[in-house]
């Protein structure tokens, strides 16, 4: 359920977006901008906000998004249509996708989607990424003994104390 405000905020600004690059600049249909927009929304949800974007900062993520928008756009587009010069098209798209993706991933609220809330696990900030806390335990023993491989010497000495 928390999940369908941001997949819908996302897909309208996806297809608002891919529907002024490719419906009017490049004349593609609006079949064909609304299926690039549905499969990209969903892939780019999943793989780049819970996968990417967990385990690295808003700028890899962005990129991340920017690379999959572009070769998303571009096979959906070849076989979608019968345009030229469909690179120059889907740099356009992906770079416009890429442009809302950073801000989107600013925006949107992080208990929304991107909390850890597993112990020992702490959220750092607007970067998305949960960092481990490592402590040092330190003790007086240094070379731990068993009683049973003490030497004499050993034993005596603990006598003695």
């Amino acid at each position: 359920m928390r999940h369908i405000l941001p997949l819908l905020i996302k897909f309208i600004a996806t297809f608002s977006m891919l529907g002024i690059i490719l419906g009017l600049f490049n004349n593609f249909s609006i079949f064909d901008v609304l299926v690039i927009s549905i499969l990209l929304t969903a892939v780019a949800y999943v793989l780049g906000d819970f996968m990417i974007l967990r385990r690295t900062n808003n700028v890899m993520a962005t990129a991340a998004d920017f690379g999959l928008a572009f070769l998303l756009i571009w096979l959906l587009s070849r076989n979608l249509t019968f345009q030229d010069n469909l690179v120059s098209a889907s740099f356009f798209a992906a770079l416009g996708v890429t442009l809302f993706e950073y801000v989107f991933h600013r925006i949107i609220p992080r208990s929304a989607n991107h909390t850890v809330r597993a112990k020992g696990r702490q959220h750092s900030g607007n970067t998305g990424r949960s960092t481990s806390r490592y402590e040092t335990e330190a003790s007086e023993d240094l070379t731990p003994v068993r009683p049973d491989v003490r030497s004499k010497k050993d034993s005596e000495d603990q006598k003695n104390t």
